[in-house]
Parts: C-alpha cells; sequence; structure tokens
C-alpha cells in the first residue's frame, strides 16, 4: 500500500488527513495518508526510513522553507517562492529522490482571481512565512503588486503601526497568511484600521477554521467583500494529487 503524508509542528489543525483518506477509500484507490507531527525538521530522516512506503508528502508550517534542503530538485516556481508545500518521493535505481513543488500558489491563485475587479492594483500581505511568499508569487502573476506586513521590523516589510486608513484605501485587497484568528482563539484578529474599509476592498484569509474569522467580519462589516481558504485548500489538495501521479 502506498503512503502519503503531512509534515509539520503542530498539527492539530490539519484538513489534509480526512480529505485524503476520504478521497483513496471513493476512489478504491489503495493508499493511506498519516500525520507526521514533527518537533525538528531533521526528523524527517526518521520518518521516510520508517515508511518505505511514501510516495508523497505535504509540508505545513513552520517547514515549508527549511525542507528545501532536503530535496533533490526544487522546480522553478517553487525555488523563485522559496517555500515547498508538496514533495514528490520516488525510488531510482534503489536511491529515494525527493522532489519539491509549490501547489499553495496553484490554490491561491485560482481561488482569488475570479474576485479581482480592476482597482485592486495592490495589495498588503499580512505575514512572512512561506505561505505569503506564494500569495505574493501568485498576486504578481495577476498584475498586483504587494507588501509584506511584519510585527517586527525586517527589510521589505511594514509594521502593522504603520498602516493608516490612507493605507488601507490604496492596498485594498488584505491576505492574511497568519494564523491569527485560527480556531479555538477566534476572539483575534490582525490589528488594522477596518473602519476604513468599503466595498472596494477585499479581505482573503486563508485560515478556512472558523468559516469567517474576526478579521473578515470586521471587514464585511463596513462593506469589504470577503473569502476563506477553504477553496483554496480544496484547489491546492487537488494540485497535490498531479505532483504525486
Amino acid at each position: 500500500m502506498d503512503k502519503y503524508g503531512l509534515i509539520g509542528y503542530p498539527l492539530g489543525h490539519s484538513f489534509s488527513k480526512q480529505f485524503y483518506n476520504q478521497k483513496f477509500a471513493n476512489e478504491g484507490i489503495d493508499a493511506e495518508y498519516l500525520n507526521f507531527e514533527i518537533p525538528s525538521i531533521d526528523d524527517l530522516l526518521e520518518v521516510l526510513a520508517m515508511n518505505p512506503e511514501l510516495r508523497g508528502l505535504n509540508v505545513t508550517i513552520p517547514y515549508k522553507e527549511k525542507v528545501m534542503e532536503y530535496l533533490d530538485y526544487v522546480s522553478p516556481e517553487a525555488r523563485a517562492i522559496g517555500a515547498v508545500n508538496v514533495i514528490r518521493v520516488e525510488v531510482n535505481g534503489g536511491k529515494l529522490v525527493m522532489k519539491g513543488y509549490n501547489s499553495d500558489v496553484i490554490g491561491f491563485t485560482r481561488s482569488i482571481e475570479p474576485l479581482l475587479k480592476k482597482h485592486h492594483e495592490k495589495a498588503l500581505i499580512l505575514g512572512t512565512g512561506g505561505a505569503s511568499k506564494a500569495v505574493a508569487f501568485g498576486l504578481k502573476s495577476l498584475g498586483v503588486d504587494s507588501v509584506f506586513v511584519s510585527r517586527k521590523e525586517r527589510v521589505g516589510t511594514i509594521q502593522y503601526s504603520q498602516i493608516t486608513e490612507d493605507v488601507v484605501k490604496e492596498y485594498n485587497v488584505i491576505v492574511n497568511c497568519t494564523p491569527v484568528g485560527m480556531f479555538p482563539n477566534i476572539d483575534n484578529c490582525p490589528p488594522l484600521p477596518y473602519e476604513a474599509m468599503d466595498s472596494r476592498n477585499l479581505l482573503y484569509d486563508l485560515i478556512y477554521n472558523p468559516d469567517q474569522t474576526l478579521f473578515m467580519k470586521n471587514g464585511a462589516g463596513y462593506g469589504a467583500k470577503t473569502k476563506n481558504g477553504l477553496e483554496m485548500l480544496l484547489l491546492q489538495a487537488y494540485a497535490n494529487l498531479e505532483f504525486w501521479k
């Protein structure tokens, strides 16, 4: 039986295991999907050694960037993004070969594209991790310029304290790539001047649990269009299967 799985830490919020195992069962595929909650990326080698039937992996927080040094091949797109979230595991001449790709950008781009209007020319990306890099890559491919927002001072970012009402009006697409507001901490949201938002704003949250985060509720309360990350997750999941074929 082929095995697939997810590496990350922690994995309590993961949707992948149930999704893939249900899909395998529905389609009569002799495979199973497992969660590998590893406290260090170095533990990946043990996961591979203990599971010789592995044919594919997904990668989530906090290893999307760190995992790249363990791979034999990284796609040009994933290399440009600087993050890998899906790995194809092959055995070639008795040697294990791992190839890294990025399906986050596929899922995000296909999900947000129908919502973009002509006035959506600039975006704020909340967070600086692997997912945020895929989002920036995807937005650029759709003709939207973006700026990263960080809690700390970092090169190439702005801080939340610098986001004024005028900034929100100019950068009227805001994508939350942080875990702020995710279950069970549903009463939290990124600190933004929500009162400056209106129908020209688009708020996209990569979080899908809860369905409507406080970030989304606050924006919607002032007329902003909102969307959560569930469709992105599903589109990404189907893209993963193509990489594993």
